[in-house]
């Protein structure tokens, strides 16, 4: 999952968000993800873009009425100090960034933070 920007080697990561959490990240410019809340110890974006999406779509909708999945890169000499984490099946793969470290990871962010798929409730079918 590596790609080379500018000469740098980086690694596409996606990050399952709610509305809330995605206006903060507008707010930085599409350049950062905001400061976890206490009782959220890690920050953790997958590897895997049907994760994403499957998270998006099941999750973050009813929780809070839309999903977005988000794709970004970031430097992967960087990334490599967070070990990836197998988080159920073999394609639930998420890397886990302690809360305390997130400020640096976002510095190793490379280019912007950008939208691939939005979700929203199904409409309900009239009888």
């Amino acid at each position: 999952m590596s790609t080379s920007t500018a000469g740098r080697r980086t690694m596409t990561l996606w990050r399952p968000t709610g509305p809330e959490e995605l206006a903060l990240v507008e707010a930085s410019g599409w350049r950062a993800w905001p400061p976890r809340l206490p009782e959220q110890p890690i920050f953790y974006p997958v590897l895997n873009e049907d994760y994403a999406i499957r998270i998006a779509r099941d999750w973050n909708v009813p929780a809070s009425g839309a999903g977005y999945v988000t794709r970004f890169e970031v430097d992967a000499a960087f990334a490599a100090r967070y070990p990836v984490q197998q988080a159920g099946g073999r394609t639930i793969l998420e890397l886990w960034v302690p809360a305390e470290e997130l400020a640096e990871f976002n510095r190793h962010i490379v280019g912007p933070i950008e939208v691939t798929h939005e979700f929203r409730p199904e409409p309900r079918q009239q009888p």
